[in-house]
């Protein structure tokens, strides 16, 4: 599998006949003001698309996307997608996603395009923050374990033990609020999953939102990860 990142957790995956968009947000940089309440009020998205929106949805089979957070569904990306287009999504955001015209956006995952595909739960964070911000999924596809957004818990680790993938891609940069834990991966986080897994690591989700604190230089000096830069594709 090919996998390119776009920028924060929008990746672009590429099998041997499918081309799958993951949770795009496609928004110019400065679009969008900060998240309210965290650290490092700058307008988001902090950088730019390493090409152009266009691009990026250009050719796509389908599209997963993991929750209706803006940074992984935006105004720009539903602007672009075609409403005629496959979406995988959890149970939770599809009654939305329906009603924002992807009527062939499904929660279903056997036999989505012809692919091995399954949902995997995780947590968007810890006590009545991580319950505030609803419920979050990952996925594993054709080997490759999609995390999303989730910090190093039971239900992470217990997909790990269950699909047993080749590669494994996290959501890091440890972001916050100002009050509270993280919601996403840390570096701590991460090295907890690397001693837990022989997979190839790759550390995504960072440097472009505002309350994403942890830049890519600190992942980068975990043994054994993998931090691409935006527009950087890997063969996983």
């Amino acid at each position: 599998m090919k996998l390119t990142l776009v920028r924060n957790a929008t990746l672009i995956l590429e099998t041997s006949d499918r081309r799958i968009l993951v949770d795009p947000m496609l928004d110019d940089a400065g679009a969008r003001p900060p998240i309210e309440d965290t650290p490092n009020q700058l307008a988001n998205p902090l950088v730019p698309l390493p090409f152009p929106p266009e691009r990026v949805v250009s050719g796509i089979d389908g599209a997963i996307v993991t929750h209706l957070h803006r940074d992984h569904l935006d105004g720009r990306a539903e602007e672009l997608l075609d409403r005629a287009l496959p979406i995988l999504t959890q149970p939770g955001s599809l009654a939305e996603l329906r009603a924002r015209g992807f009527d062939a956006a499904t929660d279903e995952p056997d036999g989505w395009l012809g692919l091995e595909v399954a949902l995997t739960p995780g947590r968007h964070g810890t006590g009545e923050l991580g319950e505030a911000l609803g419920p979050v999924c990952g996925f594993v596809l054709d080997g490759v374990y999609v995390a999303g957004d989730t910090i190093w818990c039971d239900e992470v680790r217990e997909s790990i033990e269950r699909h047993r993938p080749r590669a494994i891609v996290v959501n890091g940069g440890g972001a916050r609020f100002l009050e509270g834990d993280p919601i996403v991966m840390t570096a701590a986080d991460v090295r907890a999953l690397r001693s837990a897994t022989d997979a190839t690591v790759v550390v995504v989700h960072l440097e472009a939102i505002n309350h994403c604190l942890e830049r890519r230089d600190v992942y980068r000096a975990i043994d054994g990860v993998v931090v691409p830069d935006d527009g950087e594709s890997l063969e996983l």
